[in-house]
C-alpha cells in the first residue's frame, strides 16, 4: 500500500513542478509573441551578438514549457527552459547577479528558480504523470 502511495506522490510532484514551471514561463513567452523581442534583440546586439539569437526565446519560452505541460519530451523541455534562462540571467540580469533585496532575498530569486527547477525536472524527468510515462 504503501508503495503505490509513494508512487503516486512522486508523480503527483513531479506533475506540480512541470505544471508550475511550464505555466510561469508560458506566461513569459506569451508576453514575447504579444509585445515582441525588440528588447532582447538590442541587448544581443549590444554585446556583439546577432539579433537572430533573440527568436531562441521563442524556443526556451513557448516549446519548451508546452512540452513541460504536456510531458512529452519534458526533459528537452526542461533544458530548453534551463538554457533560456541562463541566457536571461547572463544578458539581461547579469548586473543583479550578486545583488541581495532589501529584504535579504537573492535579486533575481525568481529566475534561480525557473533555472534550477528546470534542472530538477532534467534530472528526475516527467513522472508517471505524462504523455512519455518515463
Amino acid at each position: 500500500m504503501s508503495m503505490n502511495w509513494g508512487m503516486a506522490a512522486d508523480g503527483l510532484g513531479k506533475l506540480i513542478l512541470r505544471l508550475t514551471l511550464g505555466i510561469l514561463v508560458l506566461f513569459h513567452g506569451i508576453n514575447k509573441i504579444t509585445y515582441g523581442i525588440s528588447g532582447i534583440e538590442g541587448m544581443l546586439q549590444g554585446i556583439g551578438l546577432p539579433a537572430s539569437i533573440a527568436y531562441g526565446v521563442y524556443i526556451g519560452e513557448i516549446l519548451g514549457p508546452i512540452l513541460l505541460l504536456l510531458g512529452w519530451y519534458a526533459r528537452l523541455g526542461a533544458g530548453l527552459i534551463a538554457i533560456n534562462m541562463l541566457f536571461a540571467l547572463f544578458l539581461a540580469h547579469r548586473p543583479e547577479l550578486l545583488n541581495l533585496t532589501p529584504q535579504g532575498g537573492w535579486a533575481l530569486e525568481l529566475q534561480g528558480m525557473f533555472l534550477f527547477t528546470a534542472l530538477a525536472l532534467i534530472l528526475t524527468g516527467p513522472g508517471r504523470f505524462s504523455l512519455n510515462n518515463r
